[in-house]
């Protein structure tokens, strides 16, 4: 399958690529824990049916030492004991954040309380930050249909 469109190809989509890059690493510098970090990309890029994303941020996760029983239960997270708490508000929240439509009131009071047990002010800016974040990249990688399987740890 060959991409749409190739990002670092094009002056426009290499420049906002640049910009959304520079904005991640806001949230990559943060104290929100690595491994949430990763379990959040991965969760929104899987409700969201990114591949190309899914595929980059699972194997970034197992290239940091994320186990594969924890990669391979991020979909079905509520019935698997292999999360802490706070992964699981991240991961509702991360839900919640993606599936907006699908709710008239957007994310619930429950879910930001719970999260809001677990993080810090700044641990939930970035939290939102990169549930934010991740659906941009997303709808980018579904729009131009960027291919998946490829991806090397470290590549990008």
């Amino acid at each position: 399958m060959d991409p749409r469109l190739n990002y670092y190809g094009n002056t426009v989509a290499a420049k906002f690529a640049k910009y959304i890059n520079s904005a991640g690493a806001v949230v990559t510098d943060s104290t929100l824990p690595a491994a949430t970090q990763e379990l959040v990309k991965i969760r929104a890029s899987q409700i969201n049916g990114c591949a190309a994303c899914t595929d980059m941020h699972t194997k970034d996760a197992e290239h940091a030492g994320e186990s594969s029983v924890r990669l391979n239960l991020v979909a079905v997270w509520r019935e698997a004991t292999v999360f802490t708490e706070a992964e699981r508000a991240a991961l509702e929240l991360t839900e919640q954040g993606t599936r907006i439509a699908d709710a008239a009131g957007g994310v619930s009071d429950d879910a930001w309380a719970n999260a809001a047990k677990h993080y810090d002010d700044d641990q939930l800016a970035a939290l939102v930050s990169l549930v934010a974040l991740i659906n941009t990249y997303n709808r980018m990688n579904l729009i131009t249909q960027q291919p998946a399987g490829d991806y090397v740890p470290g590549q990008w």
